[in-house]
């Protein structure tokens, strides 16, 4: 199966190039930060569009699992086109191709079309594919191997501080200028107000796609630096000597970020919804995209906090501590009522922080030559986001807070691969990027 980008993620780096890839990755930084911004937007995107179009939990999550089926069909398309036309004019085209979605919604909001919608969304999450098919690997790369999860996690926090930012500029621009985003719960919009409301979205992804233009006008003339001969992809006769499947960390990595998908996106995307309800915290929509700022505000601090502390301490150690607390704070969710089921989904978003950047650098180390076909793996099984539909059932079926089982279950897999399945089996020696 062929992998991301010509990139061996856990190489080290030539003498002398530190300053070029510093400034690199600095510039890269920008794009870890849009995609979260981007991601998240859907959170508040979600209630509106429920309150639109009227629709019940699972159709709701229903959008959100579109979003994450274009991991799943994006991420070889862009593994062929990263290897066809290069790396900086895929993060280019990766720009241009989210820009295209971002007017496409555009689109959607003025006819208004929920099918329109789910197309619009698919495109702008096609792009976002190419990118973080790029970038994760790349970051990993640059530096030492066993530094490898604290870098991919320091800027990963750049990722999280986009996500933070996200939800106030969402509650401003959509919820707050719509009448279903300042109702209470219970309210019934008419046909006129829902028209109205579906408008809201236009402005908001006007400037997104504005900054992503500029964006992909800044990096197409950005001299980044190339990777070098030394990680191109093994040829088939030698590859026929490795297997992927005698690697555990990966085996069990694959289904670990898959999983932790299903956790993520089951809170962000029904986390408006929960906090708004009666006996949790009464609020309207609008007032619960802001409290949705310190879920995501706890990630990027929990990254910059993982960052320094996996300097010291091993990865598997920091990843089992973190996936004990979200199990805790997610049985508080479930059982809890008021504020302090409220505030325990909130703090689930420090205890996430560190889990993807960790999951997926545990998941390609010792693989070597074959990290390239790792990391597409790692990279598709971003499609278990898509999944958040089951929790959008379970909702539906036993009621929203019930459904947070599902998210505590997920926390005890990550515990398990942590412990167990992170454990390398098989390393191969890593080649010298030039």
């Amino acid at each position: 199966m062929p992998g991301p980008v010509n990139v061996t993620a856990t190489a080290g780096v030539q003498p002398g190039a530190g300053a070029s890839y510093r400034s690199a990755l600095t510039l890269l930084a920008s794009l870890f930060f849009m995609w979260g911004f981007i991601t998240v937007i859907n959170n508040t995107l979600l209630p509106h569009l429920r309150s639109v179009f009227d629709l019940s939990y699972t159709q709701t999550t229903l959008i959100e699992s579109v979003w994450f089926i274009a991991y799943f069909v994006a991420s070889i398309p862009s593994a062929k086109l990263i290897e066809r036309i290069g790396y900086q004019k895929s993060l280019v085209t990766g720009l241009l191709i989210m820009a295209a979605g971002a007017l496409g919604m555009m689109l959607a909001a003025s006819i208004p079309s929920y099918g329109v919608t789910l197309v619009m969304l698919f495109v702008i999450a096609s792009g976002i594919t190419l990118l973080q098919v790029a970038a994760n690997p790349y970051v990993a790369v640059v530096g030492k191997p066993e530094t490898a999860s604290s870098r991919l996690n320091l800027v990963q926090a750049m990722n999280s501080a986009g996500t933070m930012l996200a939800p106030s500029f969402g509650a401003y621009l959509i919820l707050g200028r719509s009448k279903g985003g300042t109702a209470h719960a219970g309210e019934v919009l008419t046909q006129a107000e829902r028209l109205a409301d579906a408008q809201s979205v236009i402005l908001p992804y006007g400037l997104v796609a504005v900054v992503l233009i500029v964006l992909a006008i800044v990096i197409a003339r950005f001299p980044l630096p190339a990777m070098g001969s030394a990680t191109s992809r093994l040829g088939k006769e030698e590859r026929k000597n490795h297997s992927l499947w005698k690697h555990r960390n990966l085996v069990f990595g694959v289904p670990a970020i898959f999983i932790y998908l299903i956790a993520e996106i089951g809170v962000a995307n029904l986390f408006v919804n929960f906090v708004s309800q009666p006996d949790i915290a009464n609020l309207t929509h609008e007032q619960a995209g802001n409290y949705l700022t310190f879920l995501w505000g706890g990630m990027m601090v929990g990254r910059f906090v993982g960052s320094a502390v996996m300097q010291r301490i091993s990865a598997e150690k920091v990843l089992a501590f973190f996936s004990i607390g979200a199990f805790a704070v997610m049985v508080i969710t479930v059982f809890a009522h008021g504020p302090v089921a409220m505030w325990s989904l909130i703090l689930v978003g420090l205890f996430h922080s560190i889990m993807f950047p960790t999951i997926f650098t545990l998941g390609i180390k010792g693989l070597g030559p074959l990290t390239e076909e790792g990391s597409g793996l790692l990279i598709m099984a971003i499609a278990g986001g898509a999944l958040v539909v089951v929790q959008g059932w379970l909702a539906d079926a036993y009621g929203l807070q019930t459904s947070f089982i599902l998210t505590a279950v997920c926390e005890l897999y990550i515990l398990f691969y942590a412990l167990w399945g992170a454990k390398t089996t098989h390393a191969l020696p890593e080649p010298v990027v030039e």
